[in-house]
């Protein structure tokens, strides 16, 4: 049995109630890719939506990768390593993008690109005794939201709500996660997703992939969007959309009575007209509720006859994204 299949193992009588004071998640869901080399920074920078030039090593940064259109291939978090960069997306994402990056980067001489998936553990950790796991694992917790901590080859990020992404070297897996259980349960991937739904961050995943501008999934309001930084690949729309357009869909949060969360790129609809307003961009089970993420039709948001799937499908009531009012400020300038 490999170390990976270990972890899952452990995790497999993981709790799905959100009972819970501390909560610890495998995060199996997400990959990482490691862009190293001096022309790292040089090759990442005309690729990525974030400005790596703010990028230090006590912080990470939520960012994209565009097609020329300016359609997302990949969201994901970045942080800087010893010899470069890891980031951190949707598994199924990691192979199509080292394959489309690796056309990019054979133009550098010294930029190397792998699927580092394999060799770390990803975990989420969050709740009440947070801060004191961290600490008995020999992080210091960071202060504030995209910060970052190190203990050994061991790595915290800090994401919004004071929730951390733990990423460990898969040989160091095992020793980490016992010290974390002393203080934390062992919960579902799914109460992680929940968390991040009511957070407010999105991802693109494999059935949206090439669905949304960055815009739409709001990551100009998360700080995973420069414009200021120059040339990137599908810079010229993201930055038309914002100086010179009008956006027109966004990244909503929605409830929908049942226990079955809808799968990524599902149709959001309006029962009235019949036609599709939005899509889901990410979903998960809540103890009354199932929570999700969908970009919508802003002039459609609103309506109280959307549902999901087909007009006959479940009924969709909008919610409050954390970030709200600093949306709606926007909006009205």
């Amino acid at each position: 049995m490999t170390l990976h299949a270990e972890l899952a193992n452990h995790f497999a009588e993981a709790s799905d109630s959100s009972d819970f004071a501390t909560g610890l998640s495998l995060l199996e869901h997400q990959g990482l890719i490691s862009v190293t080399g001096g022309d790292a920074d040089k090759f990442l920078q005309g690729q990525v939506t974030c400005d790596l030039r703010e990028l230090d090593q006590a912080h990470s940064s939520l960012g994209a990768r565009c097609n020329p259109k300016g359609r997302m291939q990949s969201s994901f978090r970045i942080w800087r390593t010893a010899d470069g960069m890891l980031l951190s997306l949707a598994r199924e994402l990691v192979a199509p993008q080292l394959a489309d990056l690796g056309k990019y980067a054979a133009l550098y001489r010294q930029c190397q690109l792998a699927d580092q998936s394999d060799n770390w553990a990803g975990f989420g950790l969050w709740g009440e005794h947070a801060e004191q796991a961290l600490t008995a694992a020999g992080f210091q917790p960071p202060a504030e939201d995209n910060g970052v901590s190190r203990s050994g080859d061991s790595i915290a990020l800090r994401l919004p709500g004071a929730a951390y992404a733990i990423w460990t070297p898969i040989a160091e897996a095992k020793a980490l996660l016992q010290t974390l259980t002393d203080h934390a349960s062992l919960v579902s991937a799914n109460q992680w997703q929940l968390r991040q739904i009511q957070s407010g961050i999105g991802q693109v995943t494999g059935p949206t992939l090439e669905t949304f501008i960055p815009q739409m999934l709001n990551l100009q309001h998360l700080g995973g969007v420069s414009f200021r930084k120059g040339c990137y690949t599908g810079q010229e729309i993201v930055a038309r959309m914002q100086y010179l357009g009008k956006l027109k869909r966004r990244m909503y949060r929605l409830l929908m009575a049942g226990d079955a969360p809808p799968k990524p790129g599902t149709e959001v609809v309006d029962r009235d007209s019949g036609k599709a307003v939005g899509e889901v961009v990410i979903a998960a089970r809540g103890d009354k509720a199932v929570e999700l993420l969908a970009v919508l039709q802003k002039d459609a948001a609103q309506l109280e006859t959307l549902s999901l799937g087909a007009t006959d499908g479940p009924l969709l009531t909008l919610s409050e994204l954390p970030y709200e009012q600093t949306l709606a400020a926007a909006e009205a300038e």
